[in-house]
């Protein structure tokens, strides 16, 4: 009698995690989507994802489709035909531009699964590209060997609360690949971050080929903090990692620091020194020091030069300036610097972005100040109109250390745990802004102490999906309570995608 009742309990155990299991993987409602979609709607079936499963796409979608096989591939080791077609295929997944729904705007989309058809919807291909993050969420990073994936069927429907959702990457102060930028850039892909702003001078290194000044990477380029090899990115390359990145619906911005933050160009040109000598080259992390002059003709064609070979090679709609920690210039000489380097980044066709001490100059037409540290700076810009990307180093700094006992980054703007770093809204942080003066949010990872893709990682994960989140996600429809639970169930998805992150105890990670 007593072993009859320990068979029917772990039978009874059995059929109950077996349903479990099953009720998951038929149930959209339970997919731990980051960011929170707008709305989920489950109808309780499943999608086989078969080998001979087809990916037919609308014409002008060819490269969302093969993206999505290629996806799609590493999750189940087959391989996916993709077809251009014009009509809704019987069966199989189909990609088209038919959403017509205005709300959706460019970047939303409707993702709607059924048994035999997975339908993806948007009104624009970065849409499209959004709806197959989502959908790439519904299945395992790697399936075994003989397992068909299933994609338990349902609608999403979905957009975001901001259209700019950035991370910010410094290659100044550690220099990193190509191939650790492309891996960055796969990595923001996956949550929906949509904009990749690299900072590409400081005073330890300048990482980007200007063929009319070539000493700038010839020597600003041969060191960086601590000493190191440096290395910087030829016009070919940056043009690789840009369209890389535009195939995942990222957008670059380049940053060309001015006029602190400029000893690596200072010490590659004798002529942009007051003195007409060159500085030292410097691998500590000291800022403050550094200046173009202002009063100098050379410095202004300089400036000409960068912009306009940084533009030609740069498709998207903005160009930064920095702006930043420019302790030793005077005010007079920074406001006229400052001013100046802005006409000619539109005399190049681009938008201004520069960190909030540039609204002590006279913001152009179309100017974005990026709110870092100073409340008064930003409040000054946006009284002279410009508009306002949040960053605020105590909450969105990615290279501040989760506590005390953190390995990496620094703490001069706090420490930041995970819950910390999710649990704030862009519009409450400056007061009187409103949320159509914001053009996004964006988190920085400056590199003092970050020198490889692996410690990337871990001062990026976990905090980048809850940045994402804070960017595309309504603040009425986030709390961290329930935040953190699915946070949990992403820890899997970086484990197997091998990244090492940060496993905060605030986290009930599975």
């Amino acid at each position: 009698m007593k072993n009859y009742r320990l068979i029917t309990l772990f039978s009874a155990i059995g059929m109950l995690f077996l349903f479990s299991c099953n009720s998951v993987k038929t149930d959209l409602s339970q997919i731990p989507f980051i960011p929170k979609p707008v709305s989920v709607t489950a109808t309780g079936q499943a999608f086989k994802l078969e080998s001979a499963t087809v990916i037919n796409v609308q014409e002008g979608l060819e490269q969302s489709g093969k993206y999505l096989a290629e996806s799609l591939g590493k999750i189940s080791g087959a391989t996916f035909e993709v077809k251009t077609s014009g009509e809704v295929p019987v069966s199989g997944i189909y990609l088209s531009l038919s959403a017509g729904k205005p709300e959706l705007g460019n970047e939303g989309y409707e993702l709607v699964i059924a048994k035999e058809l997975v339908e993806i919807k948007a009104n624009q291909p970065a849409g499209v590209f959004n709806a197959i993050q989502t959908l790439l969420q519904t299945l395992p990073v790697k399936t075994t060997e003989g397992e068909v994936p299933v994609i338990a069927t349902g609608t999403v429907t979905d957009y975001p609360d901001f259209a700019f959702r950035g991370v910010m990457l410094d290659v100044a102060r550690h220099f990193f690949s190509v191939e650790e930028v492309k891996q960055l850039i796969d990595y923001v892909a996956a949550y929906k971050i949509n904009v990749l702003h690299l900072h590409l001078s400081d005073d330890q290194g300048w990482r980007i080929e200007i063929k009319s000044w070539p000493k700038l990477t010839e020597i600003g380029g041969s060191t960086e903090v601590g000493g190191g090899a440096g290395g910087f990115y030829t016009q070919e390359q940056y043009t690789k990692l840009v369209n890389y990145a535009l195939e995942r619906n990222i957008t670059i911005i380049p940053e060309i620091d001015m006029p602190g933050h400029t000893n690596a160009a200072l010490a590659s040109y004798a002529e942009l020194n007051k003195n007409d000598k060159a500085t030292e080259l410097y691998t500590g992390t000291e800022v403050g020091f550094s200046t173009l002059w202002a009063k100098k003709e050379v410095t202004y064609q300089f400036i000409d030069d960068v912009v306009r070979e940084i533009s030609a090679i740069t498709p998207g709609p903005w160009f930064h300036i920095g702006g930043d920690e420019s302790h030793v210039t005077d005010s007079l000489d920074y406001i006229m610097l400052i001013n100046r380097a802005q006409e000619i980044v539109n005399k190049y066709g681009k938008k201004v972005i520069g960190w909030d001490e540039i609204a002590n100059a006279t913001p152009i037409a179309g100017a974005t100040i990026q709110f870092w540290a100073d409340v008064e700076n930003t409040t000054k810009g946006l009284e002279k109109g410009a508009k306002v990307l949040i960053s605020p180093a105590s909450k969105a700094y990615l290279d501040m250390q989760y506590d005390s006992t953190t390995h990496l980054g620094l703490h001069w703007a706090g420490y930041i745990e995970v819950d910390k770093g999710y649990s704030w809204s862009a519009d409450t942080l400056v007061p009187g802004l409103t949320k159509d003066q914001i053009l996004g949010i964006e988190a920085p990872l400056w590199s003092e102490t970050v020198t490889n893709i692996d410690e990337v990682e871990y001062m990026v994960f976990p905090r980048l999906p809850g940045y994402a989140e804070i960017g595309w996600t309504a603040p009425a429809n986030r709390n961290w309570e329930e935040y953190k639970l699915r946070l949990a169930k992403h820890g899997k998805r970086f484990e197997a995608l091998e990244i090492d992150y940060y496993k905060s105890k605030l986290v009930p990670w599975e």
